[in-house]
């Protein structure tokens, strides 16, 4: 090749041609450094006619300054990085970006300075010094996340440095990872069990794309199933991708894979440090790694021989991207196992809607477990009617839940209350003149957080501590919380059962591998007696001894108009009450609600998971929507609210007309004003057949817009906030 057509990471920049200079050697996927006026570019060389753009004369042609020390990106990763880019309406940079996550990792091999405690005393030690030590036992890392970890300036850290107190070590960034066996400890399966790991070791062995759907009750074994369809292709040689919805739930995931396979897998999450994230990056780009953890952007790694996906808890809304390329993840995963040829499953105890459509389509294979491991029963489940058994005033727990949680704790049993809402309260408010606390930042209200001692918004992170007085009536010592939040309950359970530990599980007091490790060595050594969360606790923790679920308001999923409320609430009510009776002692659920005739409160109190399937199913194919319709929402947004209107009703005057497409809108977003801007949305509502995708890029592209509007584009959306 003497000349390339790259594609770089830069979505206003457009594909770019160059010159390889002699005795260079470039393929299609490699990674290379290029001239772009004074700068110098990343770029992936790219096949020209997948590229389309201007052919630039060979003599006007600046040469490439490199390849970069990474494999070329495989064609099966590049048909991905296109097939999503088209699908989600996003330029290909963006997607590439996802790809070339680990700048460091494109340097190709080094060592790196990381730095410890060395065991010596500095001269003088203060209450500043002496913290940090403390924080940074055990710790190895470079300055700037050690000053992270410690929570103190990188000028600490140099002066204990300076004084001998941490010492530097060199490291390998690429030091191998301990093997992963995959006969270290096979379990034992039942024969349920067996002929599914049989389907799936079969499907790995065959190396070609196969969509499984595995839908299993909780408490079933899905992990155990796939572990043995993971240890197939680790037998096999072959690299193993497990996608998980929440960093918090990896660290029972890791325990439960190191006693199967005798070491654990590779993670890749947003947490981890930059030298981490390095040493996985060119692990899996040169193959060494066997089986890869992590979040969805873990999805777009360049795995050099990919024999498997596994999608847990496939149904989870986290696996949709909220911004920027608003991908979902578990979308993309079938993409990509099928232009690699390769099996995906899809595993959860309430699959999603459009992947039982697809089940019943012949689409993906359907693999049931429908029983407990070990003789486990289901729990029994019932409603507590909030209009009939009233808590008390100020109080939001019914006596019968009161009365189970007592029963519980006698007995040295351990309960779990679930309430999907962070925080005291949802809203203060001034009970002398009635202001209402709101975020200045975004149509929202601030949520008091007591344990922190501040008024939080939950979309822009603010923070601010509450005033003493109202800002607006300048009343001393007159606020008032409205409505609880987890931390409320955590406080009721408190005053109502004083000798009860109680754990309180949410991402703010969860929020890290580590805490999460604390949480699960506490619960199962049976330290904590009632653990109150948010949907943080509805997924992946098996406690045996824990046989009392809580569900303190099972309503608040189906406030907000989300045509997908039903679905999601009872995902999440039957998730968190598979955390009951998992062990030999049966467990209970008692589910307090003000509508328990509503057809998802009554499904869930009678276990009847297909009735609630069936009503939902006929409920979507009556509107049109998803799987039997499309939906597609545009979000016009802006620093200044005129200019956002203007810039929406513009794209709503030049709608399609179309006979398959539906367009409602513009209006302003629910949440209206979101970090610092004002937003608009048009939601599309098109038939099955419609190509949404083309409609909506040959509306947009024509349009102008001032520069401080954002258009974006979200495909299959799940948030219509």
């Amino acid at each position: 090749m003497n000349r390339v057509r790259l594609l770089v990471l830069n979505a206003a920049l457009g594909p770019l041609d160059y010159r390889v200079p002699a005795g260079m050697e470039v393929v299609a996927g490699s990674v290379v450094l290029a001239p772009l006026g004074p700068r110098q570019v990343v770029g992936i060389v790219w096949e020209e006619e997948r590229l389309p753009g201007t052919s630039v004369p060979d003599e006007r042609l600046r040469p490439l300054l490199g390849v970069l020390p990474v494999p070329p990106l495989k064609a099966e990763l590049r048909r991905l990085i296109e097939w999503t880019a088209d699908y989600y309406v996003a330029p290909l940079a963006a997607i590439a970006r996802m790809v070339i996550a680990s700048g460091g990792a494109l340097r190709g091999p080094s060592t790196i300075t990381e730095y410890r405690l060395s065991g010596g005393l500095p001269e003088r030690l203060t209450a500043q010094r002496q913290a940090a030590m403390e924080a940074l036992e055990g710790e190895q890392a470079t300055i700037r996340e050690l000053a992270g970890i410690a929570g103190v300036s990188e000028g600490v850290l140099r002066g204990l440095l300076n004084q001998g107190v941490l010492e530097p070590v060199e490291v390998d960034c690429d030091r191998p990872y301990p093997p992963a066996r995959p006969d270290f400890a096979v379990p034992n399966l039942n024969p349920e069990q067996r002929a599914v790991v049989d389907e799936l070791v079969a499907a790995v062995r065959a190396a070609a794309y196969a969509p499984f759907l595995l839908d299993g009750v909780t408490g079933s074994g899905k992990t155990e199933v796939y572990g043995e369809a993971i240890a197939e292709a680790l037998r096999l040689g072959r690299q193993v991708l497990v996608l998980l919805p929440e960093i918090a739930l990896t660290e029972a995931f890791l325990k439960r894979f190191a006693d199967r396979f005798g070491a654990a897998p590779i993670l890749w999450h947003s947490a981890l440090k930059s030298t981490e994230r390095r040493r996985a990056f060119r692990a899996i780009a040169s193959g060494e790694a066997q089986v890869v953890v992590g979040a969805r952007s873990a999805l777009f790694l360049p795995y050099a021989n990919l024999g498997l996906i596994v999608v847990d808890e496939a149904h989870e809304v986290s696996f949709k991207q909220g911004d920027g390329v608003r991908y979902n993840a578990r979308d993309v995963a079938v993409m990509r196992a099928r232009f690699e040829g390769i099996p995906v499953v899809l595993a959860s105890a309430t699959p999603a809607l459009e992947s039982l459509a697809m089940a019943d389509q012949g689409v993906y294979r359907k693999l049931d477990l429908p029983a407990r491991f070990g003789g486990a029963q289901m729990p029994a489940i019932r409603t507590v009617d909030l209009t009939q058994e009233k808590p008390p005033s100020q109080h939001w727990l019914a006596p019968p839940l009161v009365a189970a949680l007592k029963d519980r704790l006698a007995k040295g049993e351990q309960s779990l209350l679930f309430l999907n809402r962070r925080g005291y309260a949802p809203l203060t408010l001034c009970r002398h003149c009635g202001y209402r606390f709101k975020c200045p930042n975004c149509s929202a209200w601030l949520v008091e957080h007591r344990l922190s001692q501040r008024l939080a918004c939950h979309h822009c992170g603010l923070e601010t501590r509450p005033p003493s007085a109202c800002p607006e009536c300048h009343e001393e010592d007159c606020l008032v919380a409205c409505g609880p939040g987890v931390e409320r309950i955590a406080d009721e359970v408190a005053a109502i059962m004083p000798d009860a530990r109680v754990a309180l599980v949410t991402s703010d007091t969860v929020n890290s591998p580590d805490k999460a490790a604390q949480f699960i060595a506490e619960a199962e050594s049976g330290a904590i007696d009632v653990i109150v969360g948010t949907q943080l606790v509805t997924k992946g923790f098996h406690f045996p001894e824990l046989t009392l679920v809580g569900v303190v308001d099972a309503d608040l999923g189906l406030e907000g108009g989300d045509l997908r409320a039903a679905e999601r609430t009872y995902q999440q009510v039957a998730q968190v009450a598979g955390r009951a009776g998992r062990g030999a002692k049966p467990g209970e659920v008692l589910i307090q609600t003000r509508h328990p005739q509503e057809p998802v409160i009554a499904a869930l109190a009678a276990g009847d998971r297909d009735a609630f399937y069936t009503a939902e199913t006929e409920a979507r194919r009556d509107a049109g929507a998803p799987p039997f319709g499309r939906w597609a929402a545009i979000i016009v947004s802006s620093e200044d609210d005129a200019e956002a209107r203007e810039a929406a009703n513009r794209i709503g005057a030049t709608r399609p007309m179309l006979a398959d497409v539906q367009v409602i809108g513009p209006a302003p977003a629910p949440l209206s004003l979101l970090r610092g801007r004002y937003r608009y949305r048009l939601l599309l509502n098109a038939r099955r057949s419609a190509k949404v995708q083309d409609v909506i890029r040959d509306w947009l592209e024509p349009l102008t817009f001032p520069s401080g509007v954002r258009v974006g584009v979200d495909i299959d959306p799940y948030s219509f906030v």
